[in-house]
């Protein structure tokens, strides 16, 4: 059966003008503007007091909540329909053998990523300065229960029965990713199961909503330097000055570890491709660029997937199913970044962490960033569950949601990049064009 379908990296037109517009520095611009106008604003200067600080606070925040907005809107709408393009786009047998291959690679870059994380923070301690001065806080309500951990050996078949949506529509409103993506690869390999006449209406449809997402994603990055300007000034407008420059010792650890990881995708490129790792940094400068301006690797799937087709030479069958899959499963960056957050916790809240309890750290940080939404601030949503797990307070987490939209940039670059690479080595394997 051949099904003509409208691959989304030609849709990637409406982001375009972004990139020739220079939106990487407009959205530099907005955030040392913010980083002033926040300082401004902040109490302790004097000039202004803590009620109108917070009030100003509020509409500063308001381009940047309605750019996520709009992101979330249409996040799964994009990914259903990109993953539905990948799978046609591959033969039956071919999908079957790449698909599983596809979930092994992830899992192992995954798994690089969290011990990348445990090394660098073990080593590196960027949680003691903040003990040292006390603490973060602790209302002594959110520690674990013993028998979670207990327990995890016994719910294994049960976590995977669970991985199957019982209920698609529960997953979509509540943004359960992984339902998501699960839900579509059964819905899309359903699909190459239908003749041409009853699968053509079911295709059309899905590139009228592709398009109808990329109109929408191109209006909300025309809102990110005004986003990133509100977010940075809210946040600095709010946050005690010591306590920010307190954490900048954490934010240098977890940049450092993506440079690793970054470093470890290279490598990869070089040995299994032989392609000259510079090249390859140079032909996705593009996608990295909207990658660290938009912190939502959902947003930049479009721009990624040209990018792949175009300067990479990866056939369009493998990029349209590696970067839709890859934006929701693939968040090597962001298990990088939870699991750094949560030993940076542990140490500022003095716990210390046993070896069965770092080995269930890494555990819960490849189930949850597996799920994690492709969106600004989706690696702190799931955050919260894993220090659960580890049983650490999930108090100080406020601290961190304040400085996430800085670190969320360069760990969605890294995420970015990490599709990519996946994209070149499997088309090493199974690419044709």
């Amino acid at each position: 059966m051949i099904i003509e379908f409208s691959s989304l990296n030609n849709l990637s037109f409406h982001l375009d003008r972004l990139i020739k517009g220079r939106l990487w520095l407009k959205v530099i611009i907005g955030l040392l503007l913010g980083a002033s106008v926040g300082l401004l604003f902040n109490p302790s200067t004097g000039i202004f007091s803590e009620a109108i600080s917070l009030q100003i606070a509020g509409w500063l925040d308001l381009p940047g909540q309605v750019f996520m907005k709009l992101i979330q809107m249409v996040m799964i709408p994009l990914i259903f329909t990109s993953i539905i393009t990948g799978i046609v786009g591959n033969s039956s047998q071919n999908l079957k053998t790449f698909g599983i291959r596809l979930l092994l690679y992830f899992l192992f870059t995954t798994t690089i990523a969290i011990l990348i994380g445990l090394t660098v923070t073990l080593i590196l301690k960027p949680g003691q300065y903040i003990y040292n001065l006390g603490g973060f806080p602790n209302n002594g309500e959110s520690q674990i229960i013993t028998e979670e951990k207990t327990n995890l050996l016994d719910n294994i078949p049960n976590t995977i029965s669970n991985l199957i949506p019982d209920n698609p529509m529960e997953s979509i409103l509540t943004g359960e990713m992984l339902g998501i993506v699960i839900f579509t690869v059964i819905i899309g390999v359903a699909i190459t199961q239908l003749n041409s006449e009853n699968s053509r209406p079911i295709i059309r449809f899905s590139e009228a909503i592709q398009k109808i997402c990329m109109i929408v994603v191109s209006w909300a990055m025309m809102l990110v330097p005004y986003a990133v300007f509100g977010l940075i000034a809210a946040l600095l407008s709010r946050t005690s000055i010591e306590i920010f420059l307190g954490l900048g010792y954490y934010m240098l650890v977890v940049i450092l570890g993506l440079i690793i990881l970054l470093a470890f995708y290279l490598i990869l490129t070089f040995i299994i491709t032989k392609k000259n790792p510079f090249k390859f940094l140079k032909a996705i400068k593009e996608p990295q660029l909207l990658a660290f301006s938009t912190a939502s690797s959902a947003a930049v799937m479009p721009l990624s997937m040209k990018t792949a087709d175009e300067k990479l030479g990866v056939s369009s069958n493998i990029s349209d199913f590696v970067i839709p899959v890859g934006a929701t499963i693939n968040m090597d960056g962001t298990a990088l970044f939870q699991c750094v957050t949560t030993l940076f916790m542990a140490q500022a809240y003095g716990i210390e962490l046993s070896i069965m309890s770092l080995l269930l750290i890494t555990f819960t940080v490849v189930a949850a960033s597996i799920g994690t939404p492709a969106i600004p601030g989706g690696g702190v949503i799931i955050l919260a569950s894993v220090l659960q797990s580890a049983g650490i307070p999930v108090d100080g987490l406020i601290i961190i949601i304040g400085i996430d939209r800085i670190l969320g940039m360069f760990r969605t670059t890294v995420n970015v990049t990490g599709d990519l690479t996946a994209c070149i080595i499997f088309d090493k394997f199974y690419g044709s064009k």
